[in-house]
């Protein structure tokens, strides 16, 4: 239902509170730095009320569910990535605008885990438009444009997603059990054995920039 959702709630805004220096983007920046601190699993509205030294109820004014919260917190993280100039060349501007978006959400690691909540935030479709604007400019439409548009999107949060859980584990005990755990049965996963799987001689970020220029290459071939 579109009532669950945020950004297509048919809400009227509600007036500012009189006496109060509480406001909306307060919340956010608050509930980033909360975030950020503990994750979106112990973010709480009571821990965020006393973060701000209001009461719940004062949240609840703004904010109408933890959600809600989580939706606009994400949203927020999104509109960190800068925007390159509407001239930019197509090529480089998407470069620039999807390792900036993959590096805003690898800063704050909760970010990632929740990406299979709607994005359609106006920092989010302002930056697909981005996106859009730059394929269209390149040649693109119809279903090689949508396709071009998934194709993007989906590389660029699935690796982000992949590399803050990987990046959970970025501890050497962590990486021992790892490589011991896939070097036990190489008879099974002869190639991820011996592939670099399991201990590549390349970071998480040339990995991305990497993919991410054979994919361009590859999706603006011929425009």
């Amino acid at each position: 239902m579109t009532d669950d959702v945020l950004w297509l709630r048919d809400e009227a805004p509600r007036p500012p509170r009189r006496n109060t220096p509480l406001t909306l983007e307060r919340i956010i920046t608050a509930a980033i730095a909360e975030l950020d601190a503990a994750g979106a699993e112990r973010l709480t509205m009571r821990k965020l009320a006393e973060r701000l030294e209001v009461t719940s109820t004062a949240l609840y004014w703004h904010v109408a569910t933890k959600e809600d919260l989580l939706d606009l917190a994400l949203d927020h993280v999104v509109g960190e990535v800068p925007v390159p100039p509407p001239g930019s060349e197509p090529r480089s501007g998407l470069r620039a605008l999807l390792v900036g978006w993959r590096a805003a959400m690898l800063a704050h690691p909760w970010s990632p885990a929740l990406l299979g909540r709607p994005l359609l935030g106006p920092n989010v479709l302002a930056r697909t438009e981005f996106i859009q604007a730059m394929l269209v400019r390149s040649g693109l439409a119809g279903l090689e444009l949508a396709a071009a548009t998934r194709t993007l999107a989906g590389f660029v949060l699935g690796a982000a997603m992949a590399d803050a859980t990987w990046r959970r584990l970025d501890d050497p005990a962590a990486i021992a059990k790892v490589r011991a755990h896939i070097l036990a049965s190489a008879e099974r996963y002869p190639t991820l054995s011996t592939s670099g799987f399991v201990e590549a001689g390349w970071s998480d970020d040339e990995l991305f920039v990497f993919g991410l220029d054979r994919v361009l290459d590859r999706l603006l071939a011929g425009t």
